[in-house]
């Protein structure tokens, strides 16, 4: 591959926006601070890492219908992101053993248009299985504390983590939960009013998501073994997480971009684009969510990429109740993120938020920041202009999710993956130059 070189006066390079010069071929081979004179000129535009988004669901094979790697990774470089982690379930079969890690690799084969890691799943009785898991290169292993949603990953117990965590731990990669202990329906009467977002929203309480996240860190206190909370969404939360750090336990959590793009005073009934779970909770909660990571109590942005099918997702009915619960936003991790968080915190501080930190998370050590023999993975965007999200813009499979009509904060001009350009001019211009992530 021959050599490219890109200007701008905004580079992030060394923690900071600065002009320089960017040469890259599969990597990065120098970085100047000047204009160089045959270099592509991009003005004012940022040139920063490739965005990772350590939380996707793709959901081949087995529900390939659903999304698939093909649609999923062009709408991740349309997005800006050149590096996504797929998580081990919503694919038949679930990803919870080798045999099943082997079909999810070949499922992936030349439909790759960015970078693709794995998680493998922790489920009742396939702790036997991870050791093998993490050697084939899995970049942590993800449990629910609750229903998943599919039947095939059912949740874990205290008995099942005190199994599986001095394992995880011994390999020192994460175990990732989600977390909400559901304890007895409330009795919130949502059977009665399945399209009612509020009733929805009080069928999942906090209470649920604290009492999961005080087990995780009870465990993790207990096995030594890192510890990953998944989309955080209640705030009365955070104080425990701070405290666990403080403590000095092995212990990161995220939150997603809907849950502080949105707020639940705003989500009209009968509209289950916007159901997740944990659910998008109340506005003053939310604007707590984003004061978290100017702390770092909460440590990098993901989508939670979640697609389903229009009926799956009862969009005509808007029944919230048989809804499938998740939000299709993998196109949206930069712009929606940097639009809800541009009030809140500086550019310098957003960047290493969806670049560095999740790098740092999933130790891929040659993406995140730029260093000469670092990968090339590169997205050039424009914070600064506006851009409303048009369905014919989108590359996801189905055109469902709540960020269309947006107006969103940042425009992707040019998506770079191992030096090739894969998203430009809003068409994705070379497909499969994406590699695996493997951990080994």
């Amino acid at each position: 591959m021959q050599d490219r070189k890109i200007y701008s006066n905004r580079v992030w390079v060394n923690d900071k926006l600065q002009p320089a010069t960017l040469t890259f071929n599969e990597g990065i081979t120098s970085i100047e601070f000047n204009k160089s004179a045959d270099a592509e000129d991009y003005g004012n535009a940022v040139i920063m890492p490739g965005v990772i988004d350590v939380h996707v669901h793709i959901n081949e094979p087995g529900r390939t219908e659903w999304e698939g790697f093909e649609t999923a990774t062009q709408a991740a470089a349309a997005g800006g992101s050149t590096t996504i982690i797929d998580m081990p379930l919503n694919a038949s079969p679930v990803t919870t053993t080798p045999d099943a890690f082997n079909q999810k690799l070949d499922a992936s084969k030349g439909k790759m248009n960015v970078n693709v890691g794995f998680y493998a799943g922790l489920i009742p009785g396939n702790a036997r299985h991870l050791d093998a898991l993490i050697d084939a290169g899995v970049v942590g292993v993800k449990c629910f504390l609750t229903h998943s949603g599919i039947d095939e990953f059912p949740n874990v117990t205290e008995k099942d983590l005190d199994e599986a965590m001095p394992i995880i731990a011994k390999h020192n990669i994460p175990l990732l939960a989600h977390c909400e202990l559901y304890e007895t329906e409330v009795d919130c009467d949502f059977n009665n009013n399945p399209t009612s977002y509020q009733h929805y929203l009080a069928s999942r309480p906090k209470k649920w998501e604290n009492d999961a996240i005080d087990l995780m860190i009870k465990m993790c206190r207990k096995h030594n073994c890192p510890v990953h909370i998944v989309h955080v969404a209640s705030a009365e939360a955070l104080a425990m997480i701070e405290a666990a750090k403080k403590e000095g336990l092995p212990i990161t959590a995220e939150t997603c971009t809907q849950y502080i793009f949105f707020n639940a005073e705003d989500i009209p009934d009968a509209n289950c684009i916007y159901k997740c779970a944990p659910p998008i909770r109340e506005k003053a909660n939310n604007e707590q969510l984003k004061h978290a990571f100017t702390t770092g109590v909460l440590d990098f942005l993901t989508t939670d990429h979640s697609p389903a099918p229009p009926n799956i997702k009862e969009i005509e009915t808007g029944n919230l109740k048989k809804a499938w619960g998740g939000i299709a936003g993998i196109q949206f991790l930069l712009t929606a993120s940097w639009t809800a968080l541009k009030d809140t915190m500086k550019l310098e501080q957003f960047i290493p938020l969806v670049t560095s930190k999740p790098a740092h998370f999933i130790k891929a050590d040659k993406k995140g920041e730029f260093k000469i023999g670092n990968d090339a993975d590169i997205v050039i965007w424009n914070p600064d202009a506006n851009d409303v999200a048009k369905p014919e813009d989108i590359f996801f499979r189905y055109k469902i999710s709540p960020y269309i009509a947006q107006n969103l904060n940042g425009k992707v001009l040019e998506t770079i993956v191992n030096g090739a350009t894969v998203y430009q001019n809003k068409s994705i211009q070379n497909k499969n130059k994406g590699q695996w992530l493997l951990q080994k």
